[in-house]
């Protein structure tokens, strides 16, 4: 077996947004991959005729799309010159290019005046578009060209500044955002009428169509966006708007129609906080009344990490009377079906993760991305009623054809009276004879989950020789929502599971050196390792990524510290501030003695970079060997979906970092 090596992950082919064609005959998706000479990424169109697949799109540019009719894609573009030209001057718009299926090249189709995100079919002809909106022109779309180039002359202007008057004033991924709002457009793509129906102000959450009636939710602001909704119906047909309720009972995680309902998921967070797994309502159109379907205790949502994927797709779609969704169970991610009457029932059961998935009306089964098989991702055939699945596609099979993949050995440890379970990938060409380095892989999160799937650095780990070993503790997804709620308690009952699955972990495998164990997490995860090496010098070294310091500082920069910082510390920096600041890493900072390395991105609005230099300055302040690698242009991403020359650097840091002190 040839040894997996770190950059071979430039070669894998990544599958997302998998979706049926009208009648169901054919689905199309996106496949993916790096491209190392251009620092970027390359998406291409794909088509399954229900025989074969074939390749549709060359450019590398097509990421996105949905069928316009049973033979026909829309997709955004930027191709000509003319387009081009608008992209470099920052205008706002969306060009789309239609491209028949059985035959021809794409063709440029229609252009909206404002950058859109995703479509919601009325009729042939008549759209919902999501699209972007500066508040301070908010209809710019109806602007002529001149107007439109004097918009552009001040933000060139005013490109040195940015005035913050609302929270949050930035996002992660999303830059700032003050002011700037998601929208509801209306588009007639037969004469390229278009028309807003949201307020300036209002800022989009949800959205739903049911006959004559698009459903939405969101909330107008202009100081602090609100964590409850208003409801709506817009009847497209005849223009009428109405509010059919203002602040929700719940917090809407989504809207969705099933049949002739629309199914509200939402969750109340009065007993378990923000994290809190959405509950199953149907909607009363009349008084906006929900009547409660299911009371789920678990998730509705794929929550099972990895390194390989890029893209999205569907992870809830109805069908009939029936409504088909990804769920996250223990460490797989599993589709299941939610019948009329509120029984969840699996549909595919296996071991590894459901991904995205489509559904068609005419089809007898589901076309879904996964990661089974520990392997890469791949395009699979869901039979329905058998649940049998059947692989389609081979995108991957190249890239690990030869190589060493380690299998996942399961271990379970019990733990402050739980049960936590986890994996371990035995070291390249192991020799139960022989001694051998680890690395503990904390999650992020916390409430996302660890799995029994295909994780590059994983593998790169286990491939140069090490113990890779990872599991999931109080807080995960996967299980109730008692287990994952830690509001309060993080560094405690979970820093303790951790420690267990360890103890467990090198009593199981006394081939592992427990003097050259290392440790490393990003988000939570990067949390988890500040936490430890400040309470534990059990770890040779540590590697600590976009992560979380210092709550009271926190609170005030994260994209979401003022909402999560309060709601996971179950108290607020005014009244609680010792008890936030007992939680964060940095109080415990000087009893630190494990070097660590430290990886920040200067774009990570979720965990700031300030709180992995605080962590970083008071090491090095007091001695500790410690190095911090920052990248610029990255988010909280990196890990995941940042540059490919970024990707590689920061693995090669990581394994750099751990190898000076293990071996």
């Amino acid at each position: 077996m040839e040894q997996l090596a770190l950059n071979d992950f430039l070669q894998y082919r990544f599958l997302s947004q998998p979706k049926f064609s009208p009648d169901g005959k054919r689905a199309a998706f996106v496949v993916s991959c790096c491209n190392e000479e251009e620092n970027c990424y390359e998406s291409r169109l794909w088509l399954w005729d229900g025989a074969a697949l074939r390749q549709l799109t060359d450019l590398g540019a097509e990421g996105r799309f949905f069928w316009e009719d049973n033979t026909h894609l829309l997709f955004p573009a930027v191709r000509s010159k003319a387009e081009k030209k608008r992209a470099e001057a920052k205008d706002s718009f969306t060009s789309y290019y239609r491209l028949d299926v059985t035959g021809g090249e794409a063709m440029h189709a229609f252009t909206l005046p404002f950058s859109a995100g995703s479509w919601e079919r009325l009729d042939d002809t008549h759209y919902a578009v999501v699209g972007s909106l500066d508040t301070a022109y908010p209809d710019y779309y109806k602007m002529t060209e001149e107007e439109r180039k004097q918009v552009a002359k001040t933000y060139a202007d005013n490109a040195d500044y940015e005035v913050l008057d609302e929270i949050p004033f930035w996002i992660n991924g999303g830059g700032f955002i003050n002011k700037r709002r998601t929208a509801l457009f209306f588009v007639n793509t037969e004469t390229m009428e278009i028309s807003r129906i949201t307020e300036p102000l209002f800022d989009l959450g949800s959205l739903a169509v049911l006959e004559d009636t698009v459903y939405f939710t969101g909330a107008t602001y202009d100081t602090k966006v609100p964590m409850e909704n208003d409801l709506y119906a817009w009847n497209w047909k005849t223009g009428e708007v109405r509010c059919l309720a203002k602040t929700m009972e719940v917090r809407v995680h989504r809207l969705t129609a099933v049949d002739s309902n629309i199914y509200v998921l939402g969750s109340k967070c009065a007993r378990h906080g923000g994290n809190e797994n959405a509950y199953v309502y149907i909607l009363n159109p009349g008084s906006g009344e929900l009547t409660l379907l299911r009371a789920e205790e678990q998730n509705m949502y794929g929550s099972v990490g990895s390194d390989c994927r890029y893209g999205g797709g569907s992870s809830m779609l109805a069908r009939g009377k029936e409504l088909f969704f990804i769920a996250t169970r223990e460490g797989d991610a599993q589709l299941q079906k939610l019948t009329a009457a509120g029984a969840a029932i699996p549909v595919l059961a296996e071991t590894g993760s459901v991904d995205s998935f489509a559904i068609s009306e005419h089809a007898d089964y589901a076309l879904l991305v996964g990661l089974f098989e520990n392997r890469l991702q791949e395009l699979y055939r869901c039979d329905l009623a058998t649940g049998k699945l059947t692989r389609l596609s081979h995108f991957n099979d190249e890239a690990l054809t030869g190589k060493y993949v380690a299998e996942h050995q399961p271990v379970c440890v019990r733990s402050c009276g739980l049960d936590i379970g986890g994996w371990v990938l035995l070291p390249k060409d192991f020799d139960p004879e022989k001694t051998y380095p680890a690395v503990l892989d904390i999650h992020g999160g916390p409430k996302t989950a660890y799995g029994a799937v295909f994780y590059h650095e994983m593998q790169v780990w286990a491939n140069r020789g090490y113990f890779v070993f990872f599991c999931n503790p109080k807080g995960s997804d996967g299980r109730d929502n008692t287990f994952a709620d830690i509001r309060g308690e993080y560094g405690q009952i979970d820093y303790q599971n951790l420690m267990d699955f360890t103890d467990a972990v090198l009593e199981r495998y006394p081939q592992i050196d427990k003097k050259r164990v290392a440790v490393t997490g990003g988000s939570y995860g990067g949390f988890m390792t500040n936490w430890i090496i400040g309470h534990t010098d059990r770890f040779a070294c540590a590697a600590s990524q976009r992560s979380i310091a210092n709550w009271l500082s926190f609170y005030g920069v994260s994209d979401i510290g003022y909402f999560f910082a309060t709601d996971q510390c179950d108290g607020n920096p005014f009244d609680d501030a010792e008890k936030l600041w007992a939680l964060s890493p940095l109080r415990y900072a000087k009893n630190v003695v494990t070097p660590t390395l430290f990886i920040h991105s200067d774009e990570v609005y979720r965990c700031p970079m300030a709180e992995g230099m605080q962590m970083f300055t008071a090491l090095k302040d007091h001695g500790v060997p410690a190095r911090l690698c920052y990248f610029k242009g990255e988010n909280h991403e990196l890990s995941r979906s940042g540059k490919p020359k970024h990707r590689l650097r920061r693995l090669e840091e990581i394994t750099n970092w751990i190898e000076k002190y293990t071996k």
